[in-house]
C-alpha cells in the first residue's frame, strides 16, 4: 500500500469512527431529520458549504475549467449566488413554517400547502434526480482512488457508498454537521495549501497564459463572462435549483433560529462564490502540464497526484474526497427522509412510531446508497449526472415552492401543471438534442426553456381557475 493510500484509508476510517461516536446520540426521528433544529450559524454554515463542495464543485469544475478556462467559475459561483438567496429570501420563510408546523421534509411542505399528490409526484421525481448526483459523487470518489493506486471504478465506488452510509446512517442530520465540520477543514486547508504550489510547479501564471492558445476555447479561454460550454449561462440551471434545493433547505430546517439560517447560510453562499475561482486554476494548470489527459475530469485527481510532493498531494487528494463524501451524505439526507417520512409514514403507515420511522431512515439511507454505487458504475461522467439532477429541480420545484410561500391562492392544480409541463419540456427538448434535431445556445437550453414553461403553465392553470371562481 503506498503512502498516500494508505493516509487516505486512515482518514476515511477516522470519518466513520466519528459519525458512529456521535449517532449513538441519536435515538429520535426528529433528531435524525433536523438536529432538534439546535443548529447554531457555525454548523449550519459548515454542513451547507460542505454539501455544496462537491464532485461537480472539484473534480467537475477542474474538468471544465480545463476544457474551458476561467468561464468554468459560474458553475461553482452560481451555486453561490443560489445560497445566498436561500439565506435571505427562501430559508427563512421555510424554516418558519416548518417551525410552526413541525415539517421535516421538503415533502411535508408540499403537502401542507398542495395536498399529498403534489408530494407524491415531487418525491418521486426527485428520488431519480437524486440518485444521478449520488452517483456523480462517487464516480469522482472512483477517479480519485484510480490515480492513487489503480482502484477498478467499480471497487472505488463501492468503497465510497461504505464509507458515507456508514456514518451518515448513524446519525442523519446530527452526524452529518459535525462530520461535515471535519471535512470541510481538511477541504479547505488541502486545497488552497496545494494551489499556490501547483501554480510554482508550471511555471507560473505566465506558462498558464502561453498555454491558453492551446485550448479547446483559445479565443475565450482566459474570458472569465463565456469560454467553450461554460459561462454565465449556468446561472439558469443552478440558482433555482440551490434556491430551492430539498437537502439544503432540509439543513436550515435544523437551524435554533432565523439568525443562524441568515449568517450561516449567507457567509456558506459568500465562501462558496469565492471558492469558485479555485476548480478551474486546477484545471487550468492541469492542461498546462498535461494538455493530453484522456478525460478532463482526471484533471485535479491526476494533477495532486503527480505535480505534488507526496505529504501534500495526500492531504489535498483527502481534501477531494472530504468534498464528494460531504456532498453524498447530503444527497442521502435527501433520499432517506423522503422515503422514510413522504412515502413510509405519508402513504403506507401514517401510524407508523417515532422508532420505526427512524428505522426506515436508516435502511432508506442502505437502499440509496447501494443505488447510488449501481448507477455510478454505468454513467461516465461527473458534470453529466449532476446536470440530470440540477436540471429535474429548477423545473419540477422552482415554480411551486416560490408560489406555495408567497401566495395563499394557488393549489395543487397550479403546482402538478407546472411540474408536469416543466419535466415535459425539460424532457422533450434533451431529447432533440440528443438526437440533433435541436442545438441550444447560451442562455437557451433545455433548464430555461423547461423553467420558463414551467411558470408559464402555472399561470395558466391560475388564470383559468379564478375565473370560474369568478
Amino acid at each position: 500500500m503506498n503512502s498516500q493510500l494508505l493516509f487516505i484509508a486512515v482518514y476515511l476510517a477516522g470519518l466513520i469512527g466519528l459519525g458512529l461516536w456521535i449517532g449513538r446520540k441519536v435515538d429520535s426521528a426528529g433528531t435524525f431529520f433536523v438536529a432538534g433544529r439546535k443548529l447554531g450559524p457555525l454548523l449550519i454554515f459548515a454542513t451547507v458549504l460542505a454539501a455544496n463542495i462537491g464532485a461537480g464543485s472539484t473534480v467537475g469544475a477542474a474538468g471544465l475549467g480545463y476544457s474551458n478556462g476561467l468561464a468554468a467559475w459560474w458553475w461553482v459561483g452560481s451555486a453561490g449566488i443560489g445560497t445566498l438567496l436561500l439565506a435571505f429570501w427562501i430559508g427563512p420563510r421555510m424554516w418558519r413554517v416548518a417551525k410552526d408546523n413541525n415539517l421535516h421534509t421538503m415533502g411535508d411542505f408540499l403537502e401542507l400547502r398542495y395536498g399529498p399528490k403534489v408530494r407524491a409526484t415531487v418525491v418521486i421525481l426527485l428520488w431519480l434526480g437524486t440518485l444521478a448526483i449520488l452517483a456523480g459523487q462517487l464516480i469522482a470518489m472512483a477517479w480519485i482512488l484510480d490515480v492513487v493506486a489503480g482502484v477498478p471504478k467499480a471497487v472505488s465506488c463501492l468503497i465510497g457508498g461504505v464509507v458515507m452510509v456508514a456514518y451518515f446512517a448513524a446519525g442523519g442530520l446530527l452526524t452529518s454537521a459535525w462530520v461535515n465540520l471535519v471535512q470541510l477543514v481538511v477541504l479547505l486547508v488541502g486545497l488552497l495549501l496545494a494551489l499556490p504550489k501547483a501554480i510554482s510547479a508550471v511555471g507560473g501564471w505566465s506558462a498558464i497564459k502561453a498555454a491558453a492558445v492551446t485550448a479547446e476555447s483559445p479565443g475565450t479561454y482566459l474570458n472569465f463572462w463565456q469560454g467553450g460550454a461554460s459561462g454565465w449561462h449556468y446561472m439558469i440551471l443552478l440558482v433555482p435549483a440551490f434556491i430551492i434545493s430539498p437537502g439544503l433547505v432540509q439543513k436550515a430546517y435544523g437551524a435554533r433560529d432565523e439568525r443562524a439560517i441568515q449568517i450561516g447560510l449567507g457567509a456558506s453562499g459568500l465562501a462558496l462564490m469565492a471558492f469558485a475561482i479555485v476548480p478551474p486554476l486546477f484545471g487550468m494548470i492541469a492542461r498546462t502540464a498535461n494538455p493530453a489527459l484522456a478525460t478532463s475530469e482526471l484533471a485535479l485527481p491526476w494533477l495532486l497526484g503527480e505535480l505534488l510532493s507526496p505529504a501534500l498531494g495526500s492531504l489535498a487528494l483527502a481534501a477531494v474526497l472530504s468534498a464528494e463524501l460531504s456532498s453524498a451524505d447530503a444527497i442521502l439526507f435527501m433520499l432517506s427522509t423522503s422515503l422514510s417520512k413522504d412515502l413510509y409514514k405519508g402513504y403506507f403507515k401514517p401510524d407508523a412510531s417515532d422508532a420505526q420511522v427512524l428505522a426506515v431512515s436508516r435502511w432508506a439511507a442502505v437502499a440509496g446508497g447501494a443505488l447510488g454505487v449501481l448507477l455510478a458504475v454505468v454513467l461516465p461522467s461527473v458534470i453529466g449526472s449532476l446536470s440530470i439532477f440540477y436540471s429535474l429541480l429548477s423545473v419540477s420545484l422552482f415554480v411551486p415552492v416560490v408560489a406555495g410561500l408567497h401566495s395563499r391562492r394557488a393549489g395543487a392544480p397550479e403546482a402538478l401543471a407546472a411540474i408536469v409541463a416543466g419535466v415535459t419540456a425539460l424532457v422533450a427538448f434533451r431529447l432533440a438534442q440528443t438526437f440533433d434535431v435541436w442545438m441550444p445556445s447560451p442562455g437557451w437550453t433545455p433548464n430555461t426553456i423547461g423553467l420558463l414553461v414551467s411558470v408559464v403553465a402555472f399561470a395558466i392553470w391560475w388564470t383559468v381557475r379564478a375565473r370560474r371562481v369568478s
